[in-house]
């Protein structure tokens, strides 16, 4: 085989498939190969093109969707869609920008689409508080002192729970802001958002995390 495949195959398809586990291709001809050369290349139906492109960025791709889903099926769903969707989109890649950051942007557009259709779920209902949540939140309240390591995981679920209940926009802007540390041009640059919008959409998550938070709490001090 010759690494070109013929119109009407499944171009964006074969490339993943040929991913080891460790995320290793059976080929790395192509390492030395620049972003913009791999993009032209893969756009003139050059599997092994692709492919190299798909083994530089399925890292970034991953941590990317990984953001939106815990569960790493649906994350690694999410990854191989944006690369689909990345083969279909190749001849928009013109170079002006970094394949990083062209990837990013699909993959982040991608995972917000597949939760907005995921709307099977109703609004989310929060449960009541567990007595360990309880116990970490009276902690932290109480006291300046550090988390021990039990307390940390606590308090890393109780934050997941109440990131699910934002919207998926809300969710990403907190996640990237207060979580990761990224600035607000960042964010922007990730999303294709004006800056602007992630402030505003920073500012409503945490709004809407704090209140999510006064109902927990609501709830179990009612009971």
């Amino acid at each position: 085989m010759n690494g070109r495949v013929r119109k009407g195959d499944h171009l964006s398809k074969a490339p993943l498939c040929r991913l080891t586990p460790k995320g290793a291709l059976l080929s790395n001809s192509y390492e030395q190969t620049s972003d913009l050369e791999l993009a032209r290349q893969a756009r003139a139906e050059d599997e092994s093109a692709f492919a190299e492109i798909v083994r530089r960025y399925s890292p970034r791709v991953f941590h990317v969707a990984h953001r939106f889903f815990r569960d790493r099926g649906q994350a690694e769903e999410a990854a191989q869609e944006t690369f689909l969707k990345a083969f279909a989109q190749l001849k928009s890649f013109a170079g002006r920008g970094s394949m990083e950051g062209w990837l990013t942007r699909i993959a982040t557009n991608t995972c917000l689409n597949m939760l907005r259709s995921a709307s099977r779920r109703p609004e989310l209902i929060t449960p009541d508080l567990t007595e360990d949540e309880t116990d970490w939140l009276e902690k932290v309240s109480d006291s300046s002192e550090r988390l021990d390591a039990e307390q940390q995981v606590i308090a890393a679920d109780l934050a997941e729970r109440l990131l699910e209940t934002l919207p998926a926009e809300d969710r990403l802007a907190l996640m990237m802001i207060d979580g990761e540390g990224a600035s607000v041009n960042e964010v922007a640059a990730a999303t294709g958002w004006s800056e602007s919008k992630v402030k505003v959409r920073a500012f409503r998550a945490r709004k809407k995390a704090r209140e999510a938070l006064e109902k927990l709490i609501g709830k179990k001090y009612r009971a």
